[in-house]
């Protein structure tokens, strides 16, 4: 079964690699950035509910998001498996526990920080992006490795992760990921 997780910093790549491995290996990609359209556009209860956050200038919290999720992971597309792009958080353990399932394989990109910070630079001037100066990158890649070393320890302690480096070309990058879930 492929149930994957794949995480990594802010600029490594994770929601390109996610499609192109999720086309590899015939399984639906997700992204909450995804969900979170998908709920508001069709007017869904959660979608309104989201929608109701991000109006006020608000966060969407967790149990929105989760709820989100949960209902993504019954429809029938991820009978076979899915790839979960940068959602980990302790509540998908119990998600899929309630469904007799468990991760199987968690995909860490890393990438060096000074690398990301330049990549994420350039995207930023190409997308005309004022938001994101080095300054707020590099809070977004603190906030990632507080948030997200700590899950990854649990995963590490599980035997289910697989480092990646994250940098190079895409194709190279799509590779090394298939190799590393052989």
């Amino acid at each position: 079964m492929n149930r994957l997780l794949i995480v990594g910093p802010p600029g490594a790549g994770k929601g390109t690699q996610a499609v192109k491995i999720a086309e590899a290996l015939k399984i639906p990609a997700i992204s909450t950035g995804d969900i979170f359209r998908k709920n508001i556009k069709e007017e869904t209860e959660l979608g309104k509910e989201a929608k109701s956050y991000i109006d006020s200038g608000n966060l969407v919290p967790d149990s929105v998001t989760n709820n989100m999720v949960r209902a993504r992971l019954e429809e029938s597309d991820v009978v076979n498996g899915f790839l979960l792009d940068g959602y980990p958080r302790n509540e998908l353990d119990s998600i899929l526990e309630a469904k007799g399932e468990k991760i199987d394989r968690v995909l860490l990109l890393v990438a060096d920080n000074d690398e990301l910070v330049e990549r994420l630079l350039n995207r930023a001037a190409e997308q005309g992006r004022t938001d994101d100066n080095e300054e707020v990158i590099r809070h977004r890649l603190k906030v990632y490795e507080e948030e997200t070393a700590p899950l990854i320890a649990i995963y590490r302690e599980r035997g289910i992760v697989k480092e990646v480096n994250g940098l190079g070309e895409i194709a190279e990058v799509t590779e090394r990921i298939l190799d590393a879930l052989k």
